[in-house]
């Protein structure tokens, strides 16, 4: 049998469950990618996995290797961290006797290839030129933490002005340590601050046939949002919805907000109108059972995978300008568009008054998804950056 290339993957996190969108992206990719390559999966983790996580992933994987971010270390490193120049997202998941493991594997391994997910692990590859290595940026963080900078005061105004300015300088230095580049969306590549920012490759997350509707499900719920509610964006957005939205409505609706980690500003808000599940273990019973989605994200970096799942289930959307850009979905055919609270409710309004309006939007949304974004075809161009 053919020996195939050995594939060194290094993640910031263990993937699996699929609850937060960089799991969920290596996840994906992992498993094709495991089609052409032997899979090395190296990662950290600030949380215990578990052996049936690992399980998950020991089909695609010829080693697995994770390696437990230790808190005293995480803590006196980011205290330390204030002194130099290093973004604390970066310092964050990186630990010397990590590194010191890490470089004996991949002596061992001596892969073909490297891929380092996120510049949280880039500090552990980007000094190994043995082989080529690929960085995926995925999102433009600098540009997230400049988007949730503007409201804050004070002192904490001031600490994300740091980080910020530090991650922009990161993400340009740290281009030079890598033979190749992707990122998410062609937006989030614009925001990368290097003189060769093009050659950075689009590589998109996809949808698999894991999410498809059936039309035998009562639709109970009026209006959806999901995703990692311990994630800033998604929180406000919840707050949006309940805050500017629904008070404003010309009728009574029920509103689910599903996700795992919600603060408890949100739990706080729990009732029979706006319920706050929390984690659910499968995401297509609330699309199955939604009406809409509403995804009023107006901070934030990346492309929306609640937004895909949705639309490849088969429910109109309705989100801001700066999700669709990197969507780039066709307004009022695929999706609609909304970045106020009174568009919002209008928007809402026409889809549930329009039965025809409806029904175009959910099969238009279906098909375009299934035509842009399919794992297999999202990877392919992932395949060809790492071995070219």
């Amino acid at each position: 049998m053919e020996c195939k290339p050995k594939l060194v993957t290094c993640l910031s996190r263990f993937p699996f469950p699929l609850d937060k969108g960089d799991k969920l992206r290596a996840y994906h990719q992992i498993r094709i990618l495991s089609e052409k390559f032997d899979v090395y999966l190296v990662c950290t983790s600030d949380v215990q996995v578990k052996k049936t996580q690992i399980d998950e992933l020991k089909s695609y994987c010829k080693e697995i290797h994770v390696f437990q971010l230790k808190k005293w270390k995480i803590y006196l490193r980011l205290l330390f961290n204030i002194f130099t120049d290093k973004p604390f997202q970066v310092s964050y998941f990186y630990q010397y006797s990590i590194q010191r493991k890490i470089n004996k594997l991949l002596k061992e391994i001596h892969p073909n290839y490297i891929y380092s997910q996120l510049i949280r692990t880039s500090e552990y590859v980007k000094n190994y030129h043995e082989c080529s290595k690929t960085l995926d940026y995925m999102d433009a963080f600098s540009k997230g933490v400049e988007r949730r900078m503007l409201p804050k005061k004070g002192v904490l105004k001031w600490i994300f002005q740091q980080e910020h300015q530090r991650l922009v300088n990161y993400e340009r230095q740290i281009f030079e340590y890598f033979e190749h580049h992707c990122i998410i969306s062609e937006q989030d590549r614009s925001f990368i601050y290097h003189p060769k920012f093009n050659q950075i490759v689009i590589v998109k997350n996809g949808v698999d046939k894991y999410f498809h509707s059936s039309s035998n499900v009562s639709k109970t719920i009026d209006i959806l949002f999901t995703g990692n509610m311990g994630y800033p964006p998604n929180v406000e957005a919840a707050q949006f919805i309940y805050d500017s939205i629904l008070p404003k409505l010309s009728i009574d609706v029920n509103c689910l907000i599903a996700g795992i980690n919600p603060p408890r500003t949100l739990q706080k808000l729990n009732s029979k109108s706006f319920n706050v599940s929390g984690w659910v273990p499968d995401m297509r019973i609330c699309y199955e059972k939604s009406k809409v989605f509403i995804a009023p994200m107006f901070i934030g970096t990346g492309l929306q995978n609640k937004l895909l799942e949705a639309m490849a289930m088969g429910i109109p959307c309705i989100t801001t300008t700066l999700a669709n850009k990197a969507l780039q979905a066709t307004s009022e055919q695929e999706i609609l568009i909304a970045n106020s609270p009174e568009e919002f409710i209008e928007q809402f309004e026409r889809l549930i008054s329009d039965e025809l309006l409806y029904k175009q939007l959910a099969t238009n949304a279906k098909s375009f998804v299934s035509n842009n974004y399919s794992w297999n075809q999202c990877n392919s161009a992932l395949i060809k950056l790492i071995i070219s």
